[in-house]
């Protein structure tokens, strides 16, 4: 079966770019289709791949922001016609679930795109620029991800969390398949130069959702502690116990993991892949009680919850993480769940029944 992979767009190192590589790794495809390419800011592996692009790849600005082309990525997949696969199989969480195909296509969403569904979220910390043009551009938007949604043949929600989103946005029942942990423990590992072990990790881009700053608030005022944050960078000054990292390689990721005290996860996730990337190492994760975090973390197993309502109750709560004692062997016993192989089970046999109730619908 020829099955066609589409994403939003190529162009950084994160949770949903993992995903679509281990989804074409489960259907052997190497057939990659998405906005807009930048080799080098994303997954190596993807040069070794068939990556097909929309005309707006043209366009250097967008490749450098993929925001920027707002306004036109609708119209882009949804003009788009795929014509030579068996098997469309979407992951989105933006527009790529608009595009049009000939086969039957399934959409593997990471949740309603987010500046439509959940503006004040994602509009955090954003100028009144931003904010005015999304509050444009939102009605007419929200209609085309609404029809692209109902041209699906199935979902599949990476969360119970996405999916009752999916359920209250779309009125469509979405079965629920959890993505893998996007780094394996096994591999190669590499020192981050400066640090000893023993800090705090926290990994997440410069999103104003994922609520790095209230971390890096919290652990600033905790000098004997170290707090390494992965991903996003702030322009504003921190103290030396905060350090930022961008452009982390894998290798040096797995070191962060495995010589961390402890994960924090502070954003407000879908799903939230760091922690159970986390659990592989056997690192216990302090994570807030909210979304995907409820489904993947467990209080005592394999951390504490966090308490972020204030400075203060998030530095206690950091505080009961790093004096607990963890069962490490534990922790990676619970992760095993959220494995490649098991995700590439999961997410096939999910497609086989989204198929077969489709033909047997056609049938009747």
């Amino acid at each position: 079966m020829k099955t066609t992979i589409v994403h939003d767009y190529l162009t950084q190192r994160g949770g949903a770019e993992r995903v679509v590589l281990e989804m074409a790794r489960a259907y052997s495809s190497d057939v990659v289709l998405t906005s807009v390419y930048d080799p080098e800011r994303t997954y190596p592996q993807f040069s070794d791949m068939q990556v097909s692009t929309l005309p707006l790849n043209r366009v250097p600005l967008l490749r450098q922001d993929p925001r920027l082309a707002l306004p036109f990525l609708s119209d882009s997949f949804s003009h788009h016609r795929i014509t030579d696969a068996d098997l469309v199989l979407v992951s989105s969480s933006g527009f790529a679930h608009q595009v049009t195909a000939d086969a039957p296509k399934i959409v593997y969403c990471h949740n309603p795109p987010r500046w439509l569904h959940q503006t004040a979220d994602y509009l955090k910390g954003s100028g009144p620029l931003v904010k005015l043009a999304i509050a444009m551009l939102r009605p007419h938007l929200t209609t085309l991800d609404r029809r692209g949604a109902l041209s699906a043949d199935g979902y599949i929600a990476n969360s119970r969390n996405v999916a009752n989103r999916i359920r209250r946005v779309y009125g469509i029942e979405a079965q629920v398949v959890h993505p893998p942990r996007g780094l394996e423990p096994f591999g190669p590992e590499e020192p981050v130069p400066g640090l000893d072990a023993g800090f705090l990790v926290t990994v997440g881009r410069a999103r104003g959702y994922k609520r790095t700053d209230l971390l890096m608030s919290a652990v600033a005022g905790m000098p004997d502690q170290r707090l390494v944050v992965v991903g996003g960078r702030s322009d504003e000054p921190w103290p030396d116990n905060i350090v930022q990292l961008t452009n982390v390689s894998d290798a040096q990721l797995r070191w962060l993991y495995k010589n961390a005290a402890g994960l924090l996860a502070c954003s407000w996730e879908d799903f939230g892949l760091t922690p159970v990337e986390a659990f592989g190492f056997g690192t216990p994760v302090g994570a807030i009680q909210e979304g995907g975090y409820l489904e993947t973390c467990v209080d005592g197993l394999t951390g504490t919850w966090l308490d972020a309502t204030t400075d203060d109750s998030l530095r206690a709560s950091i505080r009961r993480l790093l004096s607990g004692t963890w069962d490490r062997a534990a922790i990676r016993r619970h992760g095993a769940q959220w494995s490649p192989a098991a995700f590439h089970r999961q997410l096939i046999g999910t497609v086989d029944d989204v198929l077969g109730h489709r033909s047997a619908t056609k049938a009747a």
